[in-house]
């Protein structure tokens, strides 16, 4: 049985928080720009930041499995 938990929630929080697509914090004209499709650095990092952050809870402090087979 293979623990498919770690990629599904990867692959949704890759989608959820690319900057740009949804939402993009900090934005290039105000702290929060939505759908706006265009990034730099600063939105980069703190997306990066967030999705490792909400990746640790859902894996690790909440032990999320999703065995199949």
């Amino acid at each position: 049985m293979a623990d498919w938990a770690p990629v599904l929630v990867g692959v949704v929080l890759f989608v959820l928080l690319s900057p740009g697509l949804l939402f993009q914090l900090p934005g290039h004209y105000r702290p929060v720009d939505f759908g706006g499709m265009k990034t730099n650095g600063k939105s980069i990092a703190v997306h990066t930041l967030m999705f490792f952050a909400i990746f640790a809870i859902l894996i690790m402090a909440l032990h999320l499995h999703i065995y199949t087979g």
